[in-house]
């Protein structure tokens, strides 16, 4: 029962609590650098608000995933600004590049002074400018973790900046901003909400607190993560994968992932594929081969019970076995025509490469069992 449990000092979630970003923004600073997407209608509804509230504000738009000059170029912008407080209205690429800006706008020097595997993983030695996450789609939980997954473009990787000070101060949840995404988006970002409720349930980190969200985040995304992807108007659907998604970043941040995720931040940096696809490619063979390395090499590792709990939990099903909750994911992907990895550029002479880099990956170390390199290639084989 030890265990450590960090996260936002404040968490608002509810359909229609959007309308409070203002208010909650001025309890923390009074110049804003607004981190969005490129999109307009949604930052500007975020601009307004904060623009209500009497706030200055000054945006930053994030065109596709984060590395280190778009995170370089957003905090020149909020110095110039006097910014003391960054407000993220976005996807995981947005509330990981405002998380990074909030981290730099306090700590000397640049990204690379501070990420893991390939920088110099300096810890931050301030605590990061004021920040409040405003999560538009269901799927990172970057909302409530400690660290910004950056790209970086001359290693062909993504890594992490990483500190428990990273979390951001108020996570604002409401579901209603999720309404307009579209299928492909539901799709990929909900598969990502789903692998990280199950990667922690098995993880060697996990614990009492970390179980109780990934049980209910996966019996909210096994249920609802097709009807959201059908009908994007379903606000109980939608719901339920904003809450999937929020105890997914809990468990995560706190109880580490797995290969699955150990294998996405190489893939990420290599190809231009969506982040939740990778996971959704991958998710199935990943959970085939732990079983069965488990099996042979380490039989009494609680993680082969917790995978047959993960199967009955997915398919609403007390009798269900392992092959069962792989087929089920398996039947998932492929309802949300999630293509495979080769339709996004990997090819099988990719593999050594990518399994050599997944070695060095924080995620990797939470797997509940060391894979060999063919076990590693046998699970990228087959996400092809």
């Amino acid at each position: 029962m030890d265990f450590t449990f960090a996260t936002a000092a404040q968490i608002v979630f509810g359909a229609g609590e959007f309308s409070k970003l203002g208010e909650l923004a001025a309890s923390l600073g009074s110049r804003v650098l607004l981190v969005t997407g490129a999109g307009k209608s949604g930052p500007e509804k975020a601009c307004e608000n904060l623009l209500g509230a009497g706030l200055f504000v000054v945006r930053y738009a994030v065109n596709g995933e984060p590395d280190i000059l778009m995170v370089q170029e957003a905090a020149r912008l909020a110095r110039v600004n006097g910014c003391d407080c960054v407000v993220c209205f976005g996807g995981g690429s947005v509330i990981d590049t405002g998380k990074a800006v909030s981290a730099l706008l306090t700590n000397p020097g640049d990204p690379l002074d501070y990420l893991e595997v390939v920088g110099r993983g300096q810890p931050l030695s301030e605590k990061p400018a004021p920040c409040i996450a405003v999560p538009t789609t269901s799927g990172t939980g970057s909302e409530v973790t400690k660290n910004a997954v950056l790209k970086v473009p001359e290693k062909q990787v993504k890594v992490s900046l990483r500190s428990a000070w990273m979390i951001p101060d108020i996570a604002l949840l409401d579901p209603e901003l999720t309404l307009s995404v579209p299928p492909a988006v539901t799709a990929s970002t909900g598969m990502d909400a789903l692998t990280q409720v199950l990667e922690p349930f098995v993880s060697r980190f996990a614990n009492p607190m970390t179980d109780l969200f990934c049980v209910e985040g996966m019996r909210c995304g096994s249920r609802s993560l097709r009807a959201a992807y059908e009908d994007g108007r379903d606000i109980a659907a939608r719901t339920d994968m904003a809450w999937c998604s929020l105890l997914g970043g809990l468990a995560l941040a706190n109880g580490k992932l797995g290969a699955v995720h150990g294998f996405a931040g190489p893939l990420g940096g290599m190809f231009e594929a969506p982040h939740g696809a990778i996971c959704a490619r991958l998710l199935p063979g990943v959970v085939r081969m732990n079983v069965t390395a488990l099996s042979a090499r380490a039989a009494e590792n609680p993680a082969l019970a917790r995978y047959a709990q993960v199967a009955q939990i997915l398919t609403e099903d007390g009798n269900a076995g392992v092959e069962d909750g792989v087929k089920w994911l398996e039947a998932l992907t492929a309802a949300l025509r999630i293509p495979g990895l080769g339709n996004y550029g990997m090819r099988a002479d990719d593999i050594p490469a990518v399994i050599e880099k997944a070695r060095q990956s924080s995620s990797m170390k939470g797997n509940p069992i060391a894979l060999t390199d063919e076990e590693m290639a046998g699970v990228l084989q087959e996400a092809l």
